[in-house]
């Protein structure tokens, strides 16, 4: 009789609300309901639920942000809240309705986030990126899609999983970021051998505030790795390129005729840096030696000048930020960011900036 009774109640307010037109009058009504539901979540049977979710459900579209907020808020922790509904409120395009239930209900599933992860904002991943537990099934996506600030939120989640290629993006991220690599650092669950990478790639700075940050368990393992990768870390730092090769094949090659975009994508896709460096340096008409440190720099956006002085179109420019060398890490947002970059950078800027850096590069040799 009492769920035959609450049921009419229900019914009755949804009649007047969705036939009221007034947005005021179905908040008000969802609240009602939303008052009910909280007061006995705990003991209503799958049917209860289900009622409550198809009343919500006609309710939530009718209601304005501030309300479906309110909402979002109220239902955000309830361990049996009506799933469509939350599954509802975590798609909504605006940030402050989708957050709450998004960082906290448990009721998505790892399908549900993905799914939104792939489609929707950079505030809706970095609210993803904030929930107690994510499975790496998810943080692929996020790492794939995200903003530097999601990257980060998601390293510093202790209850974030990662797969290896997960924490290979992170590694590599972490090159030409000093609080990426301290965060990762200080991860309990990152692979041997990407650790190792991490500290050999790591500025002195940053090692020694891993070492004073860290437990005295990941300190010992940050000591050994160092003394066993010293050697390695002072041969690369001094180890030169030599390029003479390498211009005597590109030079040929542009004797030939053959030195084409499609021939410098090709060499960026086998890692032929030396070959690649000369290439560039002939199509853009600037010295190796102030193409070489943009080409081999962490950063990404410096290489763009040499590409648009050389008039190369975005595929070859993209093939080439892919393929550069063996710690250069892309996300979707990375690639669409610098994509934009290079559509607003003309030939005559690329071309004064080219100049001024290797007038630099020469005052520095004399």
């Amino acid at each position: 009789m009492a769920k035959s009774k609450a049921s009419e109640s229900l019914i009755v307010e949804l009649e007047r609300a969705t036939h009221s037109g007034s947005p005021e009058r179905c908040a008000e009504t969802m609240r009602r309901v939303t008052d009910l539901f909280l007061t006995g979540a705990d003991r209503y049977s799958e049917d209860q639920v289900l009622l409550f979710e198809n009343v919500l459900g006609l309710l939530v579209e009718r209601i304005e942000r501030r309300a479906r907020e309110e909402l979002s808020m109220r239902l955000a922790l309830v361990e049996n809240a009506p799933i469509r509904v939350i599954r509802r409120l975590a798609q909504d395009d605006e940030i402050a309705v989708a957050e709450p239930v998004l960082r906290q209900s448990a009721r998505l599933s790892d399908g549900d986030l993905i799914e939104i992860a792939r489609t929707k904002s950079q505030g809706h991943l970095l609210a993803i990126s904030g929930r107690q537990k994510i499975d790496a099934a998810v943080t692929d996506v996020l790492l794939n899609r995200g903003n530097r600030e999601v990257i980060h939120k998601l390293a510093n989640n202790t209850g974030a999983s990662f797969s290896e290629s997960g924490f290979t993006t992170l590694v590599l991220k972490a090159e030409a970021d000093e609080r990426l690599t301290e965060a990762v650092g200080l991860r309990l669950d990152v692979p041997s051998h990407l650790f190792q990478q991490l500290l050999t790639q790591a500025t002195k700075t940053v090692r020694t505030r891993l070492l004073a940050l860290a437990p005295p368990a990941t300190q010992r393992e940050i000591r050994r790795v160092l003394a066993t990768v010293s050697m390695e870390i002072g041969w690369e730092a001094t180890a030169p390129r030599d390029f003479a090769s390498a211009q005597q094949r590109v030079h040929a090659m542009h004797e030939r005729g053959e030195l084409t975009e499609a021939t410098l994508g090709e060499l960026a896709r086998l890692h032929r840096y030396e070959d690649l460096v000369v290439a560039l340096s002939l199509l853009c008409a600037a010295p190796i030696d102030v193409i070489d440190p943009l080409l081999g720099s962490p950063r990404d956006d410096g290489i763009l000048v040499p590409c648009r002085a050389a008039k190369l179109s975005w595929p070859t420019v993209d093939a080439i930020l892919q393929h550069r060398g063996l710690h250069q890490a892309l996300t979707a947002y990375d690639r669409d960011k610098l994509q934009a970059d290079y559509a607003r950078l003309s030939q005559a800027t690329a071309q004064r900036l080219l100049g001024f850096w290797q007038a630099q590069s020469s005052l520095a040799r004399h």
